[in-house]
């Protein structure tokens, strides 16, 4: 029987969705596989560059998370939520907005206190709402002072309690990040430090970079119980002339290309599909899920996703559903912390 939704589906006690991170990243759980056989072992993050052999190519997602989740209070007293999502002309931009039926066309709405007012112009497709900010010169330096972590749902916070936004800024970011644009963090370089990177760098590991700006494609939900009928959002990705050169050097040489996160594979298995040229720019809307041939990542590090979801698709069809559902299932029994802020799993090549 071909796959469904709901086959990838497992119980998840609520407690074990991590809230914070831990105080040290590099301190997280790592659940270690090896590609295609069962079993699983135990380690620390600051454990990785002992578990990947010398000459190994990590390729990291450097996208940038800029804070553009914000909060206001109608007039009306009610509290509502946007997250700038796409500008479609300057300061326009369309948002995804919780109460999105309490906001009205033409309504003034007072973002982060009133310093990023906007003016609501009408529904967007998604439901969601089209925004215009006053002052749009300075709109960028605005909500790089005044904007919140586009934090995910399942991550509560209280904002008007005792609340540190600069924590969940600063946390909800890859040590490496460079390049504005995604709407949440690739989660599985979250647990890196400068120490481990040099850690890597001594052991002979490299390291690549490219861009996937993570977008709706990679969160939305399906809405269809076939995989084959999921249809994915594009995200825009690049990867440059000297990061392709490394990754292709190391292809040639033999050498274990291991992404770093479900975003990287989607960003290499695109370039791969389209040639694996000097370099390439564009969207993607590739849904990796069983049945799908991997032709440039040999490895995966990866943090623990949501039941039923496309990236958990994702890495069963890097790793085989029964093999991944049975780690899951003992990272539930070993109290593995889930999710964004949680531990990670990573599935080495196997090396017979």
């Amino acid at each position: 029987m071909p796959d469904r939704f709901e086959q990838y589906d497992y119980d998840l006690p609520e407690h074990l969705i991590a809230q914070h991170p831990l105080p040290s990243r590099d301190a997280s759980r790592l659940m270690l596989l090896r590609r295609g056989r069962d079993g699983v072992a135990h380690h620390r993050f600051h454990e990785l560059p002992a578990l990947l052999a010398p000459g190994s190519l990590l390729v990291l997602n450097n996208t940038r998370v800029p804070p553009r989740r914000l909060v206001a209070r109608l007039p009306s007293g009610v509290r509502i939520e946007a997250l700038l999502v796409t500008e479609e002309a300057p300061g326009v931009w369309r948002a995804l907005v919780r109460k999105a039926r309490r906001v009205k066309s033409g309504m003034r709405i007072p973002f982060a206190g009133g310093h990023l007012p906007a003016q609501a112009l009408e529904r967007t497709e998604d439901g969601g709402w089209r925004l215009r900010f006053e002052a749009p010169e300075s709109l960028a330096a605005r909500l790089e002072a005044h904007g919140l972590a586009p934090l995910p749902p399942y991550i509560r916070r209280d904002i008007h309690g005792p609340y540190d936004p600069g924590a969940d800024r600063r946390a909800y970011q890859t040590c490496y990040a460079a390049v504005d644009g995604a709407i949440a963090a690739p989660t599985a370089g979250l647990h890196f430090t400068p120490q481990v990177l040099a850690a890597l760098h001594a052991r002979g590991i490299g390291t690549a970079e490219l861009t996937l700006h993570v977008g709706l494609g990679t969160f939305a939900k399906a809405k269809v119980a076939d995989p084959a009928e999921h249809r994915m959002h594009a995200e825009w990705y690049a990867l440059g002339a000297a990061a392709a050169g490394r990754i292709q050097r190391a292809r040639a040489e033999g050498r274990p290309i291991i992404a770093v996160g479900t975003t990287t594979v989607r960003a290499l298995e695109s370039w791969a599909a389209a040639g694996s040229p000097p370099g390439s720019a564009g969207q993607t809307e590739l849904f990796i899920r069983p049945g799908f041939a991997f032709r440039a990542v040999d490895g995966l590090l990866t943090n623990f996703h949501l039941p039923r979801s496309t990236l958990l698709l994702l890495v069963a069809a890097f790793h085989g559903r029964e093999r991944l559902l049975a780690a899951y299932a003992e990272a539930v029994a070993q109290e593995y912390r889930f999710f964004s802020f949680g531990d990670c799993m990573l599935i080495a090549p196997d090396t017979g």
